[in-house]
């Protein structure tokens, strides 16, 4: 009898903020899929919270992250689809047999990542209709926010453990006055103009 390939979701958090990295997340669903699986955004932190453990305790996950260093030197989108292949490639050693793979969003890894060798098919919104999609979009957010959060402590006029590096005016106000920091985005435009002040 063949073993039937695992089925791994995908999803990133991180895209669009001025500080910190990228990170995506991989899970394989155990038979004891966590209950209220959902795109991460449009849970409550305190749920989120809940479900990633639960996630972390009954399933198969890896996770990836790349620094804002990496971001600046490769782009944004190249960062996050080197994320995806890094937490796939974890993932998929670990689960030691054949996988295909469901990502969030329009694109996929594939012809852009040299060490990127599976089956893949991207879902727009996949993050609220494919549960192992989901588990992977609340892994994700809550890893970053962790990261973000911890990184508050060391630049505190930031906010990030308010606005986890997004540009918002309290960001955006202290990116002004004391200028960018090591764990800023120099290619993003808001922290470039911030460096030239």
């Amino acid at each position: 009898m063949t073993k039937m390939p695992f089925v791994i979701g995908v999803d990133e958090a991180g895209r669009g903020p001025l500080a910190g990295p990228v990170v995506a997340a991989a899970v394989v669903l155990g038979n004891d899929v966590p209950k209220g699986l959902n795109d991460s955004k449009k849970l409550s932190a305190k749920r989120r919270a809940v479900l990633d453990k639960e996630i972390r305790e009954s399933c198969g996950w890896a996770v990836a992250v790349v620094e804002p260093e990496e971001i600046d030197r490769i782009n944004i989108f190249m960062a996050t689809m080197e994320a995806m292949t890094r937490c796939v490639a974890d993932l998929a050693a670990k689960t030691g047999g054949e996988c295909s793979v469901l990502i969030d969003g329009n694109m996929t890894p594939e012809g852009r990542c040299t060490d990127w060798h599976w089956p893949a098919r991207a879902i727009v919104g996949g993050d609220g209709i494919e549960p192992a999609i989901s588990a992977a979009s609340i892994i994700a957010k809550e890893w970053r926010d962790r990261i973000m959060i911890e990184a508050a402590q060391a630049h505190p006029h930031f906010g990030w453990e308010r606005n986890k590096g997004y540009g918002t005016a309290e960001h955006m106000e202290a990116l002004r006055v004391h200028g960018p920091t090591a764990l800023h985005r120099y290619s993003f435009a808001p922290v470039a103009q911030a460096n030239l002040l």
